[in-house]
């Protein structure tokens, strides 16, 4: 992954960027250009389309992400195994037509490598789903749905999020 350096005088962007080796990353995120309210809009209005397809699909509700879990039905595990196929399809086609942004600039998907940590992250989330019937994806819709006792699950991953971010250095990665 490489990181995003103005190469320009001054301190305003003239979109002349130069790109820095991995090791100047420091594992942030980086992004070029700041998103304007209209960009961020856009964003809002997929979110709330994203959310009416959860809450008509019931994939938020309670009761059938506890079906899943005591594999009751195949609802859940249907809709999930739809996503990643297209997941599947999606990543490629992006990588077999070399897929650009609306900017023009490339899209690369890193490959990912195994590490066992990823093991107990995905155990923690499945009991944490189990237990609370609630992930971070529909997490919004359940509360927009009108189910506020999700609120606890919210402020729960929030203070998990902090947590894991302030232990994040002294763990082994």
């Amino acid at each position: 992954m490489e990181k995003i350096r103005n190469t320009s005088a001054g301190n305003a962007d003239n979109g002349n960027h130069a790109l820095l080796p991995d090791d100047s990353l420091d594992g942030a995120n980086q992004q070029r250009n700041s998103e304007t309210f209209a960009g961020n809009f856009k964003y809002l209005i997929v979110g709330l389309l994203f959310g009416i397809v959860f809450v008509k699909a019931e994939i938020v509700s309670w009761f059938r992400i506890q079906e899943m879990f005591r594999f009751d039905s195949f609802h859940m595990f249907g809709v999930i195994g739809s996503a990643v196929a297209v997941g599947l399809i999606s990543i490629w086609l992006i990588r077999k037509w070399k897929v650009t942004t609306i900017s023009g600039e490339e899209v690369s998907i890193a490959d990912k490598t195994f590490n066992k940590g990823q093991i107990y992250g995905g155990l923690l989330f499945g009991f944490g789903w189990a237990i609370t019937g609630a992930c971070p994806g529909p997490l919004y819709a359940q509360i927009g749905g009108g189910f506020l006792a999700v609120t606890v699950t919210l402020l729960s991953a929030i203070a998990g999020t902090w947590v894991y971010g302030w232990l994040r250095p002294r763990l082994p990665h």
